[in-house]
C-alpha cells in the first residue's frame, strides 16, 4: 500500500489562515469558522473547507475586515516575511484614529446609558 501523499493545491482554511498568521492559534482560526466569521469566495466556510490558490478569503476579526487572496498554499506554520508572500492583502485602511476617538465609549461597569446620554450619542453619531 502506497504512503498518503498530502497534495499541495489546497489546504484547510482553519490551517491556512493559522499559517499565515491571521489567527494566533489553529483552534482560533477554527471557531472563527464555526462562528460564521470566515469567508471563501463570498460563502461562509466550515474550518475543513479546501482553500486553492486564487481564492478570495475574508474574515471578521476584533471588529476588523480582512480580505486576503491565496497566493501560495502552506501547511504550516512560517514566520511573517514568508507569510506576507503567501497571500494578497486587499483589506481597507482602517479608519482614522480621530475618527474612532470621536465615538463615544462608556466606562466599563457605569450601566445602561441615561435617555439624555442616549440622545447626546443619537445626536453625535448623525442617527436624529
Amino acid at each position: 500500500m502506497p504512503p498518503v501523499v498530502r497534495s499541495t493545491a489546497q489546504a484547510r482554511v482553519d490551517a491556512w489562515t493559522w499559517a499565515v498568521r491571521l489567527f494566533k492559534t489553529r483552534s482560533a482560526a477554527a471557531e472563527a469558522c464555526r462562528a460564521g466569521h470566515v469567508r471563501v469566495n463570498g460563502v461562509t466556510a466550515k474550518p475543513a473547507q479546501p482553500v486553492r490558490h486564487g481564492d478570495e478569503i475574508r474574515i471578521r476579526h476584533a471588529g476588523i475586515e480582512r480580505i486576503v487572496v491565496v497566493e501560495q498554499i502552506i501547511h504550516k506554520r512560517v514566520g511573517p516575511p514568508v507569510a506576507a508572500t503567501c497571500m494578497i492583502d486587499r483589506s481597507p485602511p482602517p479608519p482614522p484614529k480621530e475618527v474612532l476617538a470621536s465615538i463615544p465609549q462608556r466606562a466599563r461597569g457605569a450601566g445602561r446609558p441615561t435617555k439624555r446620554e442616549r440622545r447626546e450619542t443619537d445626536r453625535l453619531m448623525g442617527r436624529e
